[in-house]
């Protein structure tokens, strides 16, 4: 037996499962079961069966393919294109614009902006003589022009304006200090909501900011998703090597952890304290809820 197999059998029977309820599960005939736990690969159709049926094999016992692939991909076979199946390889032709509608849509921009600057020049045109026929453009009103005076700088009445201000505004920061107190300083805060087998989630709360470092201690292999499932990385981390995200815009991230006892993680700097401990579930699903504070 490959390691892989082993490894998928023992998930099987912790599972409590039989061949024939994996049988039910995965659609997939019982010696393909067999085929695969023993590492003999021959006796399927082709390679990309071969893959398919892992990663369903994989799902029914609650492991993640993706990390099954990434850690075995020495005794799993590799497929290319040609060995999909026929019906997978058909690609639909796109229709093409006809020759007479492909030039009416070139010309078109130029039509577009000759009308434009057609219009323009009549507007100004229409503006332009509007302004020179008008009688009352040529008249100069002269009554009731404002008289300007401008104090002079040394002037006591000045001087005296200038006080009074700077004293009201010292008046009116002292009453807002006074009435406005001090509000208490927040803590941010993570708190485990549930956890469950080898699944977790966790609530950071009171904090502006949501930034995730992962570090290894060894060698792991991680998979980061953000709220949309979009992996944002995926591979092995050997020892001292880490990633780290800004999720501050994000509501939540997924983590899945193929080596706890060889994973760190840190968010906002704070070490996080797993809610299942690494030696009861090596492989664990991890979830980060957060709502920043206003």
């Amino acid at each position: 037996m490959t390691e892989l197999g082993i490894r998928l059998k023992e998930e099987r029977e912790a599972k409590g499962l039989s061949l024939d309820d994996l049988q039910k599960v995965t659609k997939i005939q019982k010696r393909y079961l067999v085929g695969i736990e023993e590492g003999n690969y021959d006796m399927m159709p082709g390679k990309f069966y071969v893959r398919a049926f892992i990663k369903q094999y994989a799902e029914a016992v609650g492991l993640e393919p993706e990390e099954i692939f990434e850690v075995y991909k020495n005794d799993i076979p590799v497929t290319y294109n040609e060995e999909l199946p026929q019906q997978l390889s058909r690609v639909q032709t796109r229709k093409t614009i006809a020759p007479s509608n492909s030039k009416v849509l070139e010309a078109l921009p130029k039509i577009l902006v000759s009308l434009f600057v057609i219009g323009a020049a009549v507007l100004v045109w229409v503006l332009v003589s509007k302004s020179t026929n008008d009688p009352t453009n040529n008249k100069v009103d002269q009554t009731n022009q404002p008289v300007n005076y401008e104090e002079s700088k040394d002037s006591p009445l000045k001087k005296k304006k200038e006080s009074d201000k700077k004293e009201a505004e010292k008046d009116e920061a002292k009453e807002a200090a006074k009435e406005t107190p001090a509000e208490p300083e927040v803590k941010p805060e993570i708190k485990v909501l549930n956890s469950e087998g080898r699944n977790s989630t966790f609530s950071l709360m009171n904090s502006k900011d949501f930034k995730l470092k992962v570090l290894s201690t060894g060698e792991t292999w991680i998979n980061i998703k953000n709220s949309q499932n979009k992996s944002l990385y995926q591979g092995i981390l050997t020892k001292t090597q880490s990633k780290e995200f800004d999720l501050t815009k994000d509501p939540e991230a997924n983590l899945v952890i193929g080596n706890t006892t060889a994973t760190e993680i840190y968010i906002n700097g704070e070490k996080l304290e797993y809610a299942v401990s690494p030696q009861s579930s090596v492989s664990q699903n991890i979830k980060v809820q957060f709502k920043p504070v206003q």
